[in-house]
């Protein structure tokens, strides 16, 4: 049995009991003595958190080893706070056959036996090619537990309807990377005034609010549920709040970055800030935190995408697109605590309850018979992003050499302490 002690959460001091597993207690600090066979640690006011649930995360294997693997992925999400990611099929081969999913799962239960846990999404269509259906069921059977063609949106509206049928017949929810792929075509970062005095070619709002359209129109008509991954702009967020309004069963992600920086970041051709689908304007960023706030968008996710150094050390348009995020994310969401754009409580849902409950995962919510899944947060702790200080093998990120504060101290999956 063990006892975590004088921890504090949602602002108040609280202690922990834990037995095989499960969570049995939570009470105020002092509360009771704990039991005379237990092992005591002493959190010394650290913050209490359930761990967290990534439903958008790049890990590479098989195919792509030099960018990240299972093993080194799972890793950095243990020390970002993560006790569960759910990792695209974009990989070589793509992830369209059990075989595939199987030979994942097997990765990840050598390297991280006791988690953090994987849960794989199936590819939408074979090869990504937006041309048949994957094997849906298979793949369901194998261990996956969303579908989604991230990275190359299905055009074919027809087929993406039999996808969302099919489905959600299995239980499966449909996450889509919503980007028009004729407005999208040769783009290197947001269409604005910052891309016209740049001289790149940019993508408009347009190309993602007008696949995000569909797709709530698609899903009222057919009375099914879809998820909306990686909103950008406020567009979006109005069709997203629009459909909501209408009954529609719709939910919707968006990232970390996107509620920090704008297209700004790309002044001087910076390459570490090209990312899919783009930075947005200042007005974007402002629409998304009020959307995370007000629960219009209803999760956060990394969408970690690491890459090689040489992949990112070109030009602009040599660049690949993608930020490694696992370590960072939740140090990056505590800048949104302490400007108060968001609370404690509010990462809870963001970052666990309703990735759980969209998804269908487990998660701790600290009652009696929870999972035993939490970490210790050290809000004042202070360090700067490296290679040297992250666990991913990728650092492709803006945030590189930035000072950022809050990091996980200690985290514990069904009970078992990692670090």
């Amino acid at each position: 049995m063990l006892c975590i002690a004088n921890a504090r959460h949602l602002e108040a001091p609280v202690d922990l009991l834990v037995k095989d597993g499960k969570i049995v207690t939570m009470t105020p600090a002092g509360h009771q003595p704990p039991p005379e066979d237990c092992k005591i640690l002493d959190a010394a006011g650290l913050l209490l958190f359930p761990s967290l649930i990534d439903c958008h995360v790049h890990l590479r294997e098989p195919g792509f080893e030099y960018k990240e693997d299972i093993a080194s992925g799972l890793t950095a999400a243990a020390h970002g706070g993560f006790g569960a990611v759910m990792c695209m099929a974009n990989t070589r081969p793509v992830n369209d056959s059990a075989a595939v999913t199987t030979f994942m799962l097997e990765r990840a239960r050598q390297s991280h036996p006791h988690g953090p846990r994987l849960y794989p999404f199936a590819a939408a269509t074979m090869g990504l090619k937006g041309e048949s259906m994957a094997p849906l069921a298979e793949l369901k059977e194998a261990g996956c537990k969303g579908v989604s063609n991230d990275g190359r949106p299905v055009e074919n509206t027809e087929l993406f309807r039999r996808i969302m049928e099919y489905a959600a017949d299995l239980g499966m929810i449909i996450s889509d990377h919503c980007e028009d792929p004729w407005l999208a075509r040769g783009w290197l970062m947001n269409e604005s005034r910052t891309s016209g005095l740049l001289g790149v070619k940019g993508q408009p709002w347009t190309g993602e609010a007008l696949q995000v359209a569909r797709d709530v129109l698609l899903a009222e008509y057919l009375g099914l549920p879809i998820h909306i991954a990686h909103v950008s702009c406020k567009e979006a967020v109005d069709l997203i709040a629009w459909a909501k309004a209408r009954g529609v069963k719709v939910t919707a992600e968006t990232c970390p970055h996107y509620l920090l920086l704008d297209d700004t970041a790309l002044e001087g051709y910076r390459a570490n800030a090209k990312v899919s689908p783009p930075l947005r304007g200042p007005e974007d960023r402002e629409a998304l935190r009020r959307a995370v706030r007000d629960g219009i968008i209803d999760i956060l996710a990394t969408d970690h995408a690491p890459h090689a150094p040489h992949e990112k050390d070109g030009t602009l348009d040599e660049a690949a697109f993608g930020f490694t995020g696992l370590d960072l994310a939740l140090s990056l969401c505590w800048r949104l605590v302490e400007e108060g754009v968001l609370g404690e409580a509010d990462l809870h849902r963001l970052w666990s309850r309703r990735p759980a409950e969209i998804f269908d995962l487990p998660w701790n919510g600290f009652a009696p018979g929870d999972p035993a899944d939490f970490f210790l947060w050290d809000a004042e702790a202070n360090w700067q992003v490296s290679p040297e200080t992250i666990h991913s093998k990728s650092c492709n990120t803006p945030f590189a050499g930035q000072n950022l504060r809050g990091r996980v101290k200690h985290h514990w999956l069904q009970g078992r302490q990692l670090f």
